[in-house]
């Protein structure tokens, strides 16, 4: 019952909270405008950017009210995702005005957010030897390195994952949810709660942004949600992962890793920079085949719910149910 209650307070609160940010971004004029000249922007009016921080209050109002005690890494996670929502939403505004913010702040900001998770002890700490059973606890420069590299990787895949309408907060969601699934397999209970939050809220975005679209989360809200989904991974699916469960997290977030890893392939055979956003992301080439936008999102949905599915049985298979 927690964890359902949690589900429709998360979901009730940002479907509330939506409405007035909407109305706010459009009188500040803090919208994204349409750019013909760009590939990736496929919207034809401003469309506000500011959905990200209702998802990220009825996010923390939800995590904060069902936690219980305030813990150590439950301060680190909300400090790490002031950072990261910070940033996003300097990003958006400088988009919003016809510009565009260095990817260097991007990415000091993000690996500090990684970094402050890290201090506040959510962390890859190791995993199990498949020969021995004997549990292999890795050096801590590795321990941050590797933390550092997930959160930040995450995060990233999910916001270049924001092309269309409707698919970055469904992908998460099905990720989200995929993760509750394991996090309870493993007996992970706050790594659930963060999940089913995190499913609620972007449940309750997809009302506003399924095709065609009445608001944007922006860089600021597809980074928190990629934030948190690293985060859930890290506590809830690779602590005491053995070394077959390492790939629960990566099939849990299927779509985004697979897809961002062949980019990442043909932009360093292309000689391209690799941080560089571009319109050779799956969403963008299947519409260049001819579907539209309403038929790609099912499509890749779909796509990461098999995924999904075989992240759960490997995490089963993992806990011998």
């Amino acid at each position: 019952m927690l964890y359902l209650a949690a589900f429709v307070v998360s979901l009730a609160l940002v479907l509330v909270l939506i409405p007035p940010f909407r109305r706010l971004a459009i009188k500040l004029d803090f919208v994204d405008k349409p750019r013909p000249d760009s590939e990736r922007k496929i919207h034809r009016e401003p469309i506000p950017l500011t959905a990200g921080v209702a998802i990220f209050i009825g996010f923390f109002i939800t995590y904060f009210l069902f936690s219980g005690a305030l813990t150590r890494e439950a301060v680190g996670i909300f400090i790490g995702s002031v950072l990261i929502l910070g940033i996003g939403l300097v990003d958006d505004w400088y988009k919003s005005q016809g510009k565009e913010l260095a990817s260097l702040p991007k990415l000091i900001v993000q690996v500090s957010a990684a970094v402050v998770v890290y201090s506040y002890g959510i962390q890859f700490e190791g995993f199990n030897n498949p020969l021995t059973g004997q549990y292999i606890n890795l050096p801590e420069w590795l321990q941050l390195i590797l933390t550092i590299l997930w959160i930040f990787g995450v995060t990233t895949v999910i916001n270049f994952s924001d092309g269309i309408d409707g698919l970055a907060g469904g992908l998460s969601a099905i990720s989200g949810g995929t993760l509750f699934v394991v996090a309870l397999t493993m007996g992970r209970g706050e790594s659930a709660l963060l999940a089913v939050i995190l499913v609620g809220a972007a449940l309750a975005y997809l009302q506003y942004n399924k095709p065609p679209a009445r608001v944007f989360m922006g860089d600021a809200g597809a980074t928190f949600l990629g934030f948190i989904l690293g985060i859930i991974a890290l506590d809830g699916a690779f602590k005491g992962a053995t070394l077959a469960s390492l790939f629960v997290p990566i099939f849990a977030l299927g779509v985004p890793i697979f897809d961002n890893i062949i980019v990442v392939i043909r932009r360093i055979l292309q000689s391209k920079p690799i941080y560089q956003a571009d319109a050779s992301q799956a969403h963008y080439r299947l519409l260049a085949t001819g579907l539209n936008q309403k038929q790609t999102l099912i499509f890749l949905c779909l796509l990461n719910l098999c995924f999904g599915l075989t992240a759960i049985i490997l995490a089963l298979n993992a806990s011998g149910a």
